[in-house]
């Protein structure tokens, strides 16, 4: 059977796609205390207090970007909005960041990574069989004290971390639409071949034949 042209009209068409039952944006902030840290977590000296030779910075992102969240809790709640009473689920979830130092040295920055959770709750539609997915719009990360211990050799420090982040509840589905089929973009030309040039010359300055002589 010869192919039909796929241009010049709709077709109902059965598609599968995500719907979104429900998606907030908001804004986050929270503080990580360390109290007599070592500098080396894995069992290695790597560092002394005498060898920080500057303030520590820090950077934060998920610890595993595939998985950044863990959805822990999903309990039915009734609400009752513009007069109409609805349920929807108090979802907690739990995150999981890793917050790297950047400790300044006279060999150079030293990196300390340190894993940690924080757990948060929001108010969604998002009845079970529904998935939560969380992607951090930004991510940011300051630290307000950081004490060294040279008898220690240990610190201790306070660091906030900041996120703005979007939050939805998922459901995969098969809908049907009317749509026109895509159809693949025009190819673009090959650039020509540029002509020779040459750099600007300088005349004023060079080659100077004696002229300006008095």
């Amino acid at each position: 059977m010869q192919a039909k042209n796929l241009t010049g009209g709709q077709e109902l068409l059965c598609i599968n796609t995500t719907k979104v039952y429900d998606w907030i944006l908001n804004e986050a902030t929270f503080d990580i205390t360390l109290v007599d840290e070592a500098f080396d977590p894995f069992g290695e000296e790597v560092l002394l207090c005498d060898d920080i030779t500057g303030p520590v910075t820090c950077s934060v992102a998920p610890t595993d970007p595939a998985n950044p969240i863990e959805v822990i809790g999903r309990e039915p709640r009734q609400f009752v909005i513009d007069g109409a009473e609805i349920e929807l689920q108090l979802v907690t979830i739990r995150k999981f960041f890793t917050i790297t130092f950047l400790i300044p040295t006279a060999d150079g920055v030293v990196e300390l990574p340190l894993d940690f959770t924080r757990c948060e709750q929001v108010v969604l539609c998002a009845p079970e069989g529904t998935d939560i997915v969380v992607t951090y719009t930004d991510l940011d990360c300051f630290i307000c004290t950081f004490e060294c211990d040279e008898t220690t050799d240990t610190f201790d420090a306070q660091v906030t971390v900041r996120l703005c982040q979007s939050i939805q509840s998922t459901f995969p589905v098969t809908l049907e639409v009317v749509a026109d089929f895509c159809q693949p973009r025009d190819i673009l030309p090959t650039p020509a071949c540029p002509t020779p040039t040459m750099p600007p010359q300088c005349p004023v300055l060079f080659p100077d034949n004696g002229d300006d002589e008095e």
